[in-house]
């Protein structure tokens, strides 16, 4: 149900406002009734056109170099390819990706406002810069707010979870919108003794014997508030509910059990973090998670300070390329890619230059990203950079116009505000200045 201030959508017509005679007998003013007339109008547009139903997030920790993968310049030391649509070259680093560019598109001259790791992956998960009064829910709960849950499997999750800095698991969260939006943390599936802890009732317990307690603890819980009325009660029975759910259900063990896949599949997505994340995220979108996000869980990440080039070249893009493509050619193969959208990104790029330990330091004035399926059009270039690859020849995009590009994707009213505990409306597609993101021109 679509609801715009006070008015729900559904229940809004032009016979209602002729019934009522008068927009003054509603307390609204001309200026607000065509205000939200046209808020009408553009929800319906959502719904109409709306195709996607989940994300899958490629994250790439530590800012990936632009220039020598999206956006190849020559001031890199690897060589553009062509892909399978015409006007677009990729870094030879990318091989399996540039027969994919047809489902995917580049943005090449995003722009974000924070250049150190922390504050950087803060801003690019959120669209706010870090703000010690208040914390903002990351737009991957916001999805998973707005979309809702599908059946019991977890809405949003989060594999591999970062062992190694574990502040960064809570800028997916919801903060303020609740804990329920925060996403399931899920262990590194490459490990041989990986498994989701606590899915399976311990034998000594059957279904029937829970049931028989939740019925027991029910009565209990209704003779104890009658006599204490608490608020946490309800956050009490919703994640009592979620987990007993999850527990019950062989659609979420199923989907968390990577016995299911054949050697031949694994070994196609990679044998590594990207590989083996990529792999879960597809089945637990097939099973109806909303937002996945696929880490590969490295020691430096992409933060390649010393060495670009070498980590790039053996390492870090061959995983990436091989997982990535993987991904979005198995859901095109399912038919899944039409509902999901895929996003590859990090926080920032790289310096246009190399530093004396043959490296490249951070750089948040002009980077790509990656962005395809769930009704987003493929094959496309958005912006241009100069010819280093240091700042955009045009236009810049901010992580809001990204968010709101999604939400439009996905049936979601991109101009939505949250009111904070504190008073403060905060924007779920929040760009530059404060202003609200709009979806990019050619890709929805």
């Amino acid at each position: 149900m679509n609801k715009i201030g006070c008015l729900d959508c559904s229940e809004i017509s032009r016979r209602d406002f002729m019934r009522v005679g008068s927009l003054g007998l509603l307390g609204m003013s001309l200026g607000q009734f065509l205000a939200d007339r046209s808020a009408f109008a553009a929800a319906g547009q959502l719904n109409r056109k709306a195709k996607a139903e989940a994300c899958i997030l490629f994250w790439l920790e530590g800012g990936p170099s632009h220039v020598d993968m999206w956006d190849p310049k020559p001031n890199s030391n690897f060589r553009p390819i062509s892909t399978n649509v015409a006007g677009i070259q990729l870094s030879e680093l990318l091989p399996k990706m540039s027969k994919h560019m047809d489902k995917m598109s580049i943005i090449r001259t995003m722009h974000t406002e924070e250049n150190n790791h922390p504050q950087a992956t803060y801003y690019a998960l959120t669209g706010h810069r870090p703000n010690p009064a208040m914390q903002f829910p990351g737009f991957s709960s916001i999805i998973a707010r707005e979309k809702g849950a599908r059946g019991s499997v977890p809405p949003h999750v989060l594999a591999a979870m970062w062992e190694r800095e574990r502040q960064y698991n809570k800028m997916f969260g919801g903060a303020f919108t609740g804990p329920e939006f925060d996403p399931m943390l899920i262990p590194d599936p490459t490990k041989d003794d990986f498994q989701v802890a606590d899915l399976r009732l311990p034998k000594s317990i059957t279904p029937e014997r829970i049931e028989d307690r939740r019925a027991f603890l029910s009565v209990w819980d209704q003779h104890h508030r009658q006599r204490e009325k608490l608020a946490e009660y309800s956050n009490m029975d919703s994640f009592r509910s979620q987990a007993l759910n999850m527990i019950m259900s062989n659609d979420v063990r199923e989907a968390f059990d990577l016995s299911k896949e054949s050697d031949e599949v694994k070994d196609k997505y990679g044998r590594h973090g990207y590989g083996q994340c990529a792999l879960l995220a597809r089945r637990m979108v097939e099973a109806g998670s909303r937002f996945v996000t696929v880490s590969g869980n490295h020691t430096n990440g992409w933060d390649t300070h010393a060495d670009n080039d070498k980590s790039h070249r053996d390492t870090l893009t061959p995983m990436l390329d091989q997982a990535l493509s993987t991904l979005v050619g198995d859901l095109h193969q399912r038919g899944l890619l039409e509902s999901t959208v895929v996003l590859c990104m990090g926080e920032f790029g790289r310096t246009p230059t190399i530093n004396v330990d043959l490296g490249r330091d951070h750089w948040n004035d002009c980077w790509s990203l990656v962005i395809g399926g769930g009704g987003i059009a493929g094959g496309q270039l958005i912006g241009a950079s100069d010819d280093q690859g240091a700042y955009p020849d045009g236009n810049e995009y901010s992580m809001g116009d990204v968010y709101a590009t999604i939400h439009k994707a996905m049936g979601i009213d991109w101009t939505k505000t949250y009111m904070h505990p504190i008073g403060r409306p905060i924007k779920i597609a929040n760009s530059f200045n404060d202003e609200t993101g709009q979806p990019i021109e050619g890709l929805v």
